[in-house]
């Protein structure tokens, strides 16, 4: 077995999509057993996956570190060994988390043939991801306002990275900046996730897919323009005919690549 190629499609995964306990990761003992690097690895990915099960059912405040250690099938000096406590252990689920969610985006969003589809792929890998991993959207949408000014520091961090997607975004037709606009469209998607989640409704996360394509374009391209766009790539019904429709090669559209832009 190819154990570089194994922890490679392992590191795709989102924290929590499976069990801490789960089986075929159990830690054979003996001649046999894994080498200690692989072995650490392993104790640290079951980790993570038992955060996240563990605080999306008890919530941060109330997760303990014998709670999480017990749903990752890991003692708790082991745990220490990784992780210096709780709230260091949760920052560094998110954070991998994260990356895969960003990851994922930024590949769909490089895939599609201009700016306008790479918004709309790369909101639809996301919804995808979280909306298959609820526990996840939990931990690290809701959670994450628990841990205190780290937890903040980190989403802004975040938000950061999402804002990468709106690099070369055309200048607006008004006298407002752009850069106040891109944040309050990444504002608003982050709420409108917050809230479904919230909700307990997560799964219902790619339904909102053509609504939040529209809002993220149309502050930019104008609603009528934006419609007529993601009709194009996404099978929504056509908005009425646009009173200015922009060439082909409008910059609009041009593409970044924003796995390009550091955490």
């Amino acid at each position: 077995m190819d154990l570089d190629a194994v922890h490679g499609a392992e590191a795709l995964l989102l924290p929590g999509a499976r069990a801490g306990r789960d089986p075929a990761r159990s830690i054979k003992r003996g001649p046999s057993r894994l080498p200690p690097g692989v072995v650490a690895a392993t104790q640290r990915e079951r980790l993570l996956d038992g955060l996240v099960h563990t605080v999306a059912e008890h919530g941060y405040q109330r997760a303990t570190v014998s709670d999480i250690c017990r749903a990752a099938g890991v003692t708790r000096p082991v745990f220490y060994e990784l992780f210096s406590g709780k709230e260091d252990a949760f920052l560094a689920t998110h954070r991998h988390g994260t990356g895969v969610v960003v990851r994922r985006m930024a590949a769909a969003f490089a895939a599609a043939p201009d700016w306008c589809a790479g918004i709309h792929d790369a909101l639809r890998a996301m919804l995808d991801l979280l909306a298959r991993v609820p526990a996840f959207a939990t931990m690290a949408v809701i959670e994450i306002e628990s841990v205190g000014p780290a937890g903040r520091r980190e989403r802004e961090q975040l938000l950061t990275r999402f804002r990468a997607f709106f690099a070369e975004v055309p200048q607006l037709p008004c006298s407002v900046a752009v850069e106040p606009m891109v944040d309050a469209v990444v504002g608003g998607v982050y709420s409108t996730l917050y809230r479904c989640v919230d909700a307990g409704r997560t799964s219902e996360l790619p339904d909102r897919l053509g609504m939040l394509s529209l809002f993220c374009l149309a502050p930019f391209l104008g609603p009528e323009e934006a419609a007529r766009r993601l009709a194009a790539v996404a099978d929504l019904a056509p908005g009425p005919a646009p009173t200015a429709v922009r060439a082909d090669d409008d910059p609009s559209c041009t593409r970044i690549d924003p796995s390009s832009t550091e955490q």
